[in-house]
């Protein structure tokens, strides 16, 4: 069954004016010069030091008119981030707030704005729309295909490649020119800069774990707690749970820190190679 999902955990923003793809590949770890008109892909925005306010959903409308869909926890920090200097170029940033947003995993007729694997965005959708899951079903999807689901609990802490973005869709371009954090995002991949990356787990419990709190790792000499929770949703008794840790050899044990529930990683179905 098509799953409907109402998208209310994202804010449309709208970009436009006559420099707006010169200032977006200013901005954006993606190579923005490459999105063809009617594509999408996921965009992390960065400050001077590489650490990331922002992880989103780009979508080229036309030459010069793109969506974002930001997650609206992050605003607004990552919308004045996003356009600190749109001042000294020809570009607009509108805030949507009234914009109905539908995700789609599964078949559909209706004309979607965005599509990748099985799933499709649809803006303002002419049609009516029967929403038959809620939000945190779009977001567990995001889970099982290991996109990470930064919040505000974790903005300006991560570089993009410990959210694993270098291996997601066309999120960071190593080729363009400089934006925004670039030579931090360089030295990562060029000098193995970072040791961490995005993992998920799964755990049989109702509890819910803090965002931006720690895991435990079992060691030789006992459990260590370890990383930072990235996000947690709930879906048929399971708790989903994404964590960014350090990188890791073998199969260890992990399990959350406050009542000792075993985490099961889970795969992730692309390699961290960067």
């Amino acid at each position: 069954m098509t799953q409907f999902i109402e998208l209310s955990q994202y804010t449309l923003i709208v970009i436009t004016g006559e420099e707006a793809e010169t200032y977006l590949q200013g901005q954006l770890t993606t190579d923005v010069t490459a999105l063809a008109v009617g594509d999408s892909t996921l965009t992390a925005h960065c400050d001077p030091k590489g650490k990331v306010s922002a992880v989103f959903r780009l979508i080229r409308v036309a030459e010069q008119r793109f969506y974002a869909l930001i997650r609206t926890c992050l605003l607004p920090l990552a919308l004045d981030q996003l356009k600190k200097y749109a001042v000294f170029s020809k570009v607009t940033f509108a805030q949507e707030n009234e914009a109905k947003l539908v995700g789609v995993i599964g078949e559909t007729t209706l004309p979607a704005q965005a599509a990748f694997g099985n799933r499709a965005i649809l803006i303002n959708p002419q049609s009516a729309v029967d929403f038959n899951e809620v939000f945190s079903a779009w977001d567990l999807a995001d889970m099982q295909q290991g996109y990470p689901i930064l919040t505000d609990k974790s903005q300006l802490e991560f570089i993009p490649q410990a959210l694993n973005l270098q291996a997601i869709e066309q999120a960071i371009s190593f080729r363009k020119g400089c934006y925004i954090g670039q030579e931090t995002v360089a030295r990562a991949k060029y000098r193995g800069a970072n040791k961490r990356a995005m993992f998920s787990f799964r755990a049989a419990t109702d509890f819910t774990p803090a965002t931006g709190g720690e895991i435990e790792m079992r060691l030789e000499s006992g459990w260590r707690k370890t990383g930072t929770i990235l996000s947690t949703v709930h879906a048929d008794g399971k708790l989903w749970l994404q964590a960014v840790l350090n990188r890791f050899e073998g199969n260890p044990e992990f399990r959350l820190a406050e009542n000792q529930v075993p985490l099961e990683l889970q795969p992730l179905p692309y390699g961290l190679e960067d």
